[in-house]
């Protein structure tokens, strides 16, 4: 049995939560298919249980009898499966890929061997594929890039291979655009010069050498056209001394009209 200090739990007070079974049975130690394990099991009722279907109960529990877990893996209770889960052996868990919760197969998202997680690139739910898309890389994540979700796109924005991100240089999102804009090859950078979104043209703008600044100089944001006269030379900035926003103009006008040195 474990101490009554494991009934102590940040933000957690035991009594306030009734001990309940999955099926909303009173949990009943007597009954416990366990009970013929006698000392081998370490369980206290109310804290850590696996007949209660608390969840945090079910951790404690398995976080004590590890080698236990793998005999819960098609219990019909979804969160005892999916806690199960995280403490069975891993050579057990590939046939639970096809479970139908998608706590159980998140946790497997997490636990999996890379060569096996590939099966879950495309499980209908999207923070499984989060998960997923947060594990591999490399070529792996190609198959991803054009998920139906933008956040697992995001995430696979963030992981491609810096070779592969021209493929998400059009992603409907502009946020995902943003992403691969910080990180794509420098040489890549002007595929975005006609990007619809401004925070998307400013991020890449911000990378480009100056040579390919001045295709921005009457960009429609002024933005864009601030971080133009900032970084180009004097020369080349004139035309935008009668700017329609005042940040850009006196810009401008103090490049060409820079005060003069004291002394």
């Amino acid at each position: 049995m474990i101490s009554d200090e494991a009934t102590v739990v940040a933000g957690e007070n035991p009594l306030e939560i009734p001990t309940r079974t999955w099926d909303d049975r009173e949990v009943d130690c007597l009954r416990c298919p366990l009970r013929a394990l006698g000392a081998k099991v370490q369980c206290k009722l109310g804290a850590a249980c696996v007949e209660d279907r608390y969840a945090r109960r079910i951790d404690r529990f398995f976080w004590k009898n590890p080698t236990l877990a793998e005999r819960y893996l098609d219990h019909p209770y979804f969160e005892l499966r999916a806690v199960a889960a995280k403490y069975a052996p891993l050579n057990r868990l590939p046939w639970l890929i096809r479970d139908p919760d998608e706590t159980v197969r998140a946790v497997l998202a997490m636990r999996l061997p890379l060569n096996t997680l590939l099966r879950l690139r495309r499980d209908p739910d999207r923070e499984v594929r989060i998960r997923v898309a947060s594990r591999l890389d490399g070529e792996d994540l190609r198959e991803m890039v054009e998920d139906p979700d933008y956040y697992v796109r995001l995430v696979v924005a963030k992981n491609l291979p810096q070779g592969l991100l021209c493929l998400m240089i059009h992603d409907a999102d502009p946020e995902v655009r943003r992403v691969v804009a910080r990180r794509i090859h420098p040489g890549e950078l002007p595929l975005f010069s006609q990007d619809p979104d401004p925070t998307v043209r400013l991020e890449a703008i911000r990378r480009m050498g100056e040579r390919h600044l001045t295709r921005f100089l009457h960009d429609p944001d002024w933005r864009i056209r601030y971080e133009v006269v900032t970084r180009l030379p004097v020369a080349e900035i004139r035309a935008l001394t009668d700017d329609p926003d005042e940040l850009v103009r006196s810009t401008v006008l103090d490049r060409l009209n820079p005060p003069a040195r004291s002394g």
